[in-house]
């Protein structure tokens, strides 16, 4: 650490220079936010089935009785013995979100290739209770840019992120986030999509870490992460509170 150690009123003189930073951040971010209720919207005609544990669903079924929902592109391909470590961190995140979302004409659901056998044990292993199919027989992952063929793989470039990038810095499964809207008519509209570091503001665990002494104290882009149940459990957080 190569802080500077000053007085009282130095200190305070840093952190309302910085505050005035962060009060422009938030209001770009505001900016943001109502650009991106802006955005103009496409409407979706093709028919997608989703294997869940309750048999076919489709798309609009996936919206439960909703007006909106979120689609969390999970990687967990369909011979990948476990999910990825990073969007496992993300939707640690998410059911204690449900019952909010819920209550705001929102559901939320996560959608692998991987079959559905696959997927539920994964959760179970996780723990977790929010909405997760699989779209192993239909394009989804394919149309919406988040799953990738060895054909597409072999080619000089790969559609992610809304731009080209080589295929080295690809993998048959990436992860994303996509936003969809449904009329009274049952018409089904594509509004959003974000891909790479773009949900990264999910991710509550980062927004905490980024206020600590140390921050995210990583190496590379979450290199201190690991599944849930993998950590070394620490002998002061199992003594805590008896």
């Amino acid at each position: 650490m190569q802080n500077q150690i000053v007085s009282r009123e130095d200190w305070l003189e840093a952190r309302r220079a910085l505050l005035l930073k962060e009060k422009e951040a938030t209001h770009l971010r505001d900016k943001v936010n109502a650009e991106r209720m802006a955005l103009p919207w496409v409407k979706v005609e093709k028919d997608y089935a989703f294997d869940t544990p309750g048999g076919k669903r489709s798309l609009s079924e996936l919206f439960d009785g909703r007006s909106q929902l979120i689609v969390y592109h999970f990687m967990l391909g369909p011979d990948w013995e476990a999910g990825c470590p990073g969007c496992s961190f993300l939707c640690d995140h998410v059911d204690g979100a449900l019952p909010h979302l819920n209550n705001h004409d929102v559901t939320w659901v996560a959608v692998s290739r991987a079959p559905v056998s696959k997927i539920e044990a994964y959760r179970t292993r996780m723990g977790w209770k929010f909405p997760w199919v699989s779209s192993s027989t239909s394009d989804f992952n394919f149309d919406y840019h988040v799953s990738f063929t060895p054909e597409d793989l072999a080619r000089d470039k790969v559609e992610y992120n809304f731009t080209s990038i080589p295929p080295e810095n690809a993998n048959d499964e990436l992860p994303g986030l996509s936003a969809f809207y449904k009329n009274d008519k049952g018409e089904i509209f594509h509004t959003y999509s974000s891909y790479a570091r773009g949900p990264e503001e999910l991710i509550g665990t980062l927004m905490i870490l980024d206020r600590a002494p140390k921050g995210r104290n990583e190496d590379s882009t979450m290199s201190f992460l690991k599944r849930h149940d993998e950590y070394e459990q620490s002998p002061k957080a199992s003594s805590c509170c008896h």
